[in-house]
């Protein structure tokens, strides 16, 4: 059987590796660089994500992953601490324990983190006495916790952790594909609160970390995928054309035309790459599949990596990092406290912090975007000062954009999904679409994904 896996990033690798033993798999891989949004540099001496830094643990399908490509107990570390600030009204202030994708389970912590106004306190206490709306079809975000908890708790717990995760907005992303452990709350219980504060209580038994990473950096772990498989990836091999072949009883039924003018043919076609680009390749063998995927909106999005030279006295606060709602009127969406986060960075001789920027607007790209490197570096270093209390400029920084990364689950995602899961079977079998477009982002969701396409792929013997 031939597989030709298009995409070279965590899903494409992930699901040509666990096919490298059963068939004869190839990845075609249109830049010069493998690994897609998994990405390590070098600051100050030091390696440090600047794509994706952990995988959720407590998901075993990573985990088994690292493991499999040979990661051992040293080199798969927990996060040291959870504890997340929220900068709101000038000031930072911690998540109230117990929060569901920034949903409250406890509204005693809420009102003891400060973080809700008075009126923003006293109208989500009213949640276990609203009445219950049956929840019928897909409703954003905002439209189900706004409902319930009033529209502060939207803006200042739900839309900051949802923005660190897809930046998007909550009034356009769907509750059911973008929080599902609420949406299930939702349709399983009268009081939001009380089904949020089951699901967390469930989620309690469940013993382990919560994060990892990996020392050295995220993209060691795409490294040995790649290095796995040899040279069965082709880095800066794009694929043009995508089409069957007039009879497929005479062989492999789908034909890839790439750069270089290299035909490859295929049982079974893997297209892990974005949206559009899926789009553009299956334009004329499964045009229904294409037209939703090219419906997907994305968010751009940038990190800005910063070394701060140590200093007596001076310190980070204490936990993982910040989130900042959008209406706080800040340049930063998110800080991240490696040196505090991850205990392999905690004896180095600078703090080490990543900064995130950039949110699905639409029209007109997000203004922090367009500004250049220089300009950015120095807004983001300003505020991070402001936030931390650090008192001298970052000795070092590194601005890495990542244009069109986040795919946005807007309401009806699912059924988009079903949709193009539909048009994919009538163009034919041994056709299937991967990647964070669909089912998920994060490095957990990308690792079972991988897993499930190249088991379907082996049972079904595709021809």
């Amino acid at each position: 059987m031939k597989v030709v896996v298009i995409g070279g990033g965590i899903t494409g690798l992930a699901t040509a590796w666990r096919l490298r033993d059963a068939v004869d798999v190839t990845v075609l891989e249109a830049a010069e660089r493998t690994g897609g949004q998994l990405r390590t540099v070098d600051l100050a001496g030091a390696p440090l994500d600047v794509g994706a830094d952990a995988y959720l643990a407590r998901q075993p399908e990573a985990h088994r992953l690292a493991r499999a490509v040979g990661l051992g107990d040293d080199d798969l570390v927990a996060a040291a601490t959870g504890q997340v600030h929220l900068w709101v009204r000038g000031r930072l202030r911690p998540l109230p324990a117990g929060t569901v994708l920034g949903v409250p389970t406890d509204l005693g912590a809420v009102a003891r983190s400060g973080v809700l106004t008075p009126g923003g306190l006293a109208r989500a206490a009213l949640e276990p006495l609203l009445p219950r709306r049956r929840v019928v079809g897909d409703r954003s975000v905002a439209d189900l916790v706004g409902e319930r908890f009033g529209r502060e708790v939207v803006d200042t717990l739900v839309e900051p952790l949802l923005g660190g995760v897809y930046a998007g907005s909550t009034d356009r992303l769907s509750a059911a594909a973008a929080v599902p452990p609420v949406w299930a709350a939702a349709r399983r219980s009268r009081s939001l609160l009380a089904g949020v504060r089951e699901h967390r209580d469930q989620a309690a038994a469940v013993t382990g970390p919560v994060f990892r990473t990996v020392r050295g950096g995220m993209e060691r772990l795409t490294r040995a995928l790649a290095d796995g498989l040899g040279d069965r990836v082709r880095p800066g091999t794009e694929a043009l054309v995508l089409d069957r072949t007039e009879d497929d009883a005479a062989g492999p039924p789908w034909r890839v035309r790439t750069t270089g003018g290299v035909t490859l043919s295929a049982d079974a076609v893997v297209l892990a790459v974005p949206a559009t680009a899926a789009a553009r390749l299956l334009v004329h063998v499964a045009p229904d599949a294409a037209r939703e995927l090219a419906a997907i909106r994305t968010a751009s999005v940038a990190t800005i990596a910063l070394a701060y030279a140590r200093e007596p006295g001076v310190d980070l606060p204490a936990g993982s990092g910040v989130l900042v709602p959008p209406g706080e009127g800040r340049t930063l969406k998110a800080i991240t406290f490696a040196s505090r986060k991850w205990p392999h960075h905690a004896d180095r001789d600078v703090l080490l912090l990543r900064a995130s920027v950039g949110r699905a607007s639409d029209g007109a790209p997000d203004p922090n975007l367009v500004l250049d490197d220089d300009t950015l570096a120095e807004r983001v270093d300003a505020e991070v000062r402001w936030a931390t209390g650090l008192p001298r400029p970052a000795v070092a920084r590194l601005v890495q954009r990542w244009p069109d990364a986040l795919p946005q689950y807007d309401v009806g995602h699912l059924a988009r999904v079903d949709r193009i899961r539909h048009a994919l079977l009538v163009a034919g079998d041994g056709l299937f679409v991967g990647g964070a477009a669909l089912d998920g982002v994060g490095v957990a969701a990308r690792a079972r994904e991988a897993e499930h396409i190249a088991g379907t792929i082996r049972r079904a013997g595709v021809r």
